[in-house]
């Protein structure tokens, strides 16, 4: 086949005949201010592993930078199919945002998403709150707080409810400590993350907790109990180290024994009195010999 033929025939064919499928299905996922770009893996023939590249295009760039875009610092030439915009969107502007693949020196045309992103669209989840009486109030936490949200929390004496009253915690201080409290009384709360009037999540469930007043702190019980078994423990083990390294004479010392009464002591002496009247009598008897000669004869 001639060389200029070949060249024609190379000119003439479609461009895309060596380039990848594009990637397909792009989507993004944002629940509680975390942006997840995610897409399908390609479906193609290639002989090395096909790695994705990601861009976002924001108003800045579109009115200053005569529409650049921008590569995700995290999501470049990766295997994975999905991609962690968060810190790249940081502005409540619009983003156009793309994804690529490439295989070898094969790459594929960019697949925009459907429509431009912002970061208030994304889902609030219900905030994870949890109230800790403490003696006369009550200390509210939050975990894992969306980034640059608020939570208003509301707080009512039960039975009172129309007298409830919100408090603002912002996300960066996730706490709230909640005094001057009735003694006795119950106490409801609930909570609700808030990014914009519009941008609410749902309410906690209400969390009610009796006020039993100001009391021991709730570390002071345990805290005296273990002090109290250590002390106790150390004596002992003083008086046991005592007893075994003393000295004999150390010993005799402080360990003397008292002599026994009288009436105690193993050497007695014991006299039974006997009355006159139980004497045998021994008295010397006198035989006249010669009287008894006689009465023999």
């Amino acid at each position: 086949m001639p060389v200029s033929l070949l060249l024609l025939l190379i000119i003439t064919l479609p461009k895309d005949i060596w380039m990848l499928p594009a990637p397909s299905s792009v989507f993004m996922e944002s629940v509680d201010m975390r942006h997840m770009l995610r897409w399908r893996p390609l479906q193609a023939s290639c002989n090395t592993t096909v790695l994705y590249s990601v861009q976002y295009q924001g108003e800045f760039e579109l009115e200053h930078q005569n529409g650049r875009w921008m590569d995700a610092a995290e999501c470049q030439l990766i295997p994975d199919t999905c991609c962690d915009l968060t810190s790249d969107l940081g502005s409540d502007s619009d983003y156009n945002i793309q994804v690529g693949a490439q295989c070898g020196s094969r790459r594929s045309a960019w697949t925009k998403l459907s429509r431009p992103f912002n970061r208030r669209q994304t889902n609030l989840m219900v905030p994870k709150m949890t109230v800790r009486p403490a003696g006369g109030a009550l200390q509210v936490s939050f975990d894992s707080l969306p980034v640059t949200s608020t939570v208003d929390v509301t707080v009512w004496k039960k039975g009172n409810e129309l007298q409830a009253v919100v408090h603002s915690v912002p996300a960066e201080q996730a706490e709230l400590n909640i005094a001057d409290l009735q003694e006795g009384a119950v106490y409801c709360i609930t909570a609700q993350t808030v990014l914009s009037s519009t941008l609410r999540s749902n309410n906690t469930a209400p969390q009610c907790v009796s006020i039993t007043g100001p009391g021991a702190p709730p570390w002071k019980t345990p805290t005296t109990l273990t002090a109290t078994v250590i002390v106790t423990a150390g004596l002992l083990f003083a008086l046991f180290w005592s007893i075994v390294h003393c000295r004999p004479e150390s010993c005799k010392k402080y360990f003397q024994k008292d002599p026994l009464p009288q009436s105690l002591r193993g050497n007695w002496d014991i006299q039974i009195p006997v009355s006159p009247q139980e004497k045998e009598p021994c008295e010397q008897m006198v035989v006249d010999v010669a009287l008894i000669t006689h009465k023999e004869d």
